[in-house]
């Protein structure tokens, strides 16, 4: 199984290589590892994210573990390059890299220059040859914020070597009880549930927000409609509400930014009342005139629910919704696609009437008119999801408390 896993890994860069030749988040991807020098850091803590999203999940405990010790170094690894070429220059860390394909030399390497005294990963980061490394040499591994379902290779006749992964790990802290009745039928039985840090950073998010003030000159005092993190399905289906919803004003927050993909956004909007953010200062006394907002950069999107009524969340036609909680902690009511079962926060918003997923446009218009025109029902909504993040704050504290 180790045999096919690093053919697997060898066959999977060199897709990622071929693809740099014509992908610029691949050339990203290559290139950085390529360049990147490591500088030895000895007794480090060590945080590894996939992307940027899962780094603020684990962002809170790596605040307060700084907090708690600012003596302690920090180094960071991100996997993809949306995450690294964001938070390359973070405050947070003494160092940031790319984490190094999964070979047995490069773990080897790796962890014997930074010399962490712990690991943390977040979420659902398992790879073999770290992990090993790791456990031969005693560090402590923790996984924060872990959720299992069946369906994962874990739990498949064919998963023996990711069960090993988890053999490996001294501690795993998951979001839900199925969590760890799941792990105790591969005999993993060293897991707390301490929930999801997400609903820490979203709420510490809340309380003291980024203020913008050109979008609060473009809001106007009217009701915003927020579009975060959406593809060219949910943006297709989106634009069949504008002209139904005419007294809303409308954000769109694509979660890619390069020039092509803003481009056919724009092209399926109205040009008339529509306008980039980058280009936004050129318009000086009509901002507040504008219909449409198209934010063409990262990092705002978490700011910008303060801003909103509610929120339609992308993603949910193609892997899986993207992050729900930062616009529920600002109590907007939220929409999103049919690929959501796999996240709890999800699942749970549905239950509580405080969101809603949809199939197709019929059922966005639907769902539209509910939380667009009935004020009573979106009251409520916004009341019950606001209150949902509130009541699922404190895994950070728990997770801190037991790592010591």
């Amino acid at each position: 199984m180790v045999l096919l896993y690093n053919i697997g890994i060898r066959l999977y860069f060199l897709a990622v290589y071929a693809a740099s030749f014509f992908n610029a988040k691949a050339k990203l991807w290559i290139g950085g590892r390529k360049l990147q020098q490591l500088i030895p850091t000895n007794g480090c803590i060590w945080f590894h994210f996939a992307s940027l999203g899962e780094f603020e999940q684990g962002r809170p405990v790596l605040e307060a573990l700084k907090l708690k010790n600012p003596d302690n170094k920090i180094v960071v690894t991100f996997f993809s390059p949306s995450g690294y070429e964001v938070r390359r220059n973070t405050p947070l860390a003494d160092a940031v890299y790319y984490l190094p394909l999964d070979t047995a030399a490069n773990a080897r390497h790796f962890i014997n220059t930074i010399k962490p005294k712990a690991a943390i990963f977040t979420k659902y980061e398992y790879w073999y040859h770290f992990f090993k490394e790791l456990h031969q040499q005693q560090i402590p591994l923790y996984i924060v914020s872990g959720i299992f379902r069946p369906k994962q290779v874990f739990f498949k006749w064919y998963g023996s070597l990711h069960r090993q992964m988890l053999q490996m790990v001294t501690h795993f802290f998951v979001q839900d009880q199925a969590s760890v009745d799941l792990l105790k039928t591969v005999d993993i039985t060293t897991a707390t549930i301490s929930g999801d840090t997400r609903f820490d950073r979203v709420w510490a998010n809340a309380a003291n927000p980024k203020e913008l003030a050109i979008i609060a000159e473009f809001k106007n005092n009217q009701k915003i409609f927020i579009a975060g993190s959406t593809w060219p399905e949910d943006e297709e289906l989106l634009t069949t509400l504008l002209s139904k919803h005419y007294d809303w004003k409308w954000i769109f927050a694509p979660h890619e930014i390069g020039a092509e993909r803003i481009g056919k956004l724009l092209d399926i909007l109205p040009s008339e009342g529509t306008a980039r953010l980058s280009q936004i200062s050129n318009l000086k006394s009509q901002i507040s005139n504008l219909k449409i907002l198209v934010i063409d950069n990262i990092g705002m999107l978490s700011s910008l629910y303060q801003y909103g009524e509610v929120a339609y969340i992308g993603g949910g036609f193609g892997k899986g919704i993207h992050n729900t909680l930062e616009a529920a902690a600002f109590g907007l009511p939220v929409i999103f696609g049919p690929n959501y079962s796999a996240f709890k926060e999800a699942r749970d918003i549905v239950h509580l009437k405080a969101g809603i997923s949809i199939s197709n446009a019929e059922q966005l218009i639907e769902a539209s008119d509910l939380l667009m025109t009935d004020t009573e029902y979106r009251n409520f909504a916004s009341t019950k999801i606001k209150a949902y993040v509130e009541q699922n704050i404190g895994a950070t504290a728990k997770i801190v408390e037991a790592i010591g």
